[in-house]
């Protein structure tokens, strides 16, 4: 069966009244990483190639507009303690600090110049 005609199987047989394109089908794996199925793909196959443990990939029904996909690289963070994440954050808004500073001086240097040689035109045309 396709994911499509899975998430109807599942719709009917647990009486829920919404529609089919309501949702859809997903992948997430131990690591917090979720794919959605394409309506044309086979769930079972996917199971099959991950393996019977479901420690390592699940397969959830969760409402289409809900489920963004978490890419590999950003379920990696999910595992994270807060704190962890914490220093993350402060890192990052350091270096972006410093990057800041960079930029200012490098155009308050330009700013400079331009108006220096605007002067200079300004005083060789007078």
């Amino acid at each position: 069966m396709t994911a499509k005609q899975v998430v109807s199987l599942l719709l009917n047989k647990f009486l829920v009244e919404n529609k089919t394109d309501e949702f859809a089908l997903y992948v997430v794996h131990e690591s917090g990483e979720r794919t959605k199925f394409k309506d044309t793909e086979y769930p079972l196959v996917s199971r099959v190639l991950h393996g019977p443990c479901e420690k390592i990939a699940k397969i959830f029904i969760l409402e289409r507009d809900l489920g963004e996909e978490v890419t590999y690289d950003v379920a990696q963070y999910i595992k994270f303690e807060m704190s962890v994440l914490d220093s993350f954050v402060k890192r990052l808004k350091e270096e972006e600090e410093r990057e800041i500073l960079k930029l200012t001086r490098k155009y308050t240097v330009l700013r400079s110049v331009i108006l220096q040689q605007l002067e200079e035109l300004s005083e060789s045309t007078d």
